[in-house]
């Protein structure tokens, strides 16, 4: 069951990719969950000419404590499901760093 929990990160060559379901315009950044086999992260930033992707992208970086050019929207530039590909992170890596009670 846990491993059906944790879906949303996918190892491939030279990294992982992230599923994630974007709320734009919230109140705070934040990761408030998961749904449907995604990362749910509230933004702040609005849904308005890339600004909310831009966000998404500097947020995750801050999260997983890696230059913000190691991380890249792959699909979903209008979408609220959205794919990133990280590099140099594992799958397990970017489970433990967003959800690190959970992993342990």
């Amino acid at each position: 069951m846990i491993e059906d929990t944790f879906n949303f990160a996918q190892d491939v060559p030279d990294g992982c990719t992230l599923t994630v379901r974007v709320r734009p315009g919230a109140k705070k950044n934040d990761i408030a969950g998961l749904h449907a086999g995604a990362v749910k992260i509230s933004l702040t930033a609005p849904p308005i000419d890339g600004r909310a992707n831009d966000a998404l992208i500097e947020f995750v970086a801050e999260l997983l404590r890696i230059p913000r050019a190691r991380v890249s929207l792959v699909g979903g530039m209008s979408s609220r499901m959205k794919v990133l590909r990280i590099t140099g992170k594992s799958a397990a890596e970017v489970q433990a760093a967003l959800f690190p009670v959970a992993s342990c």
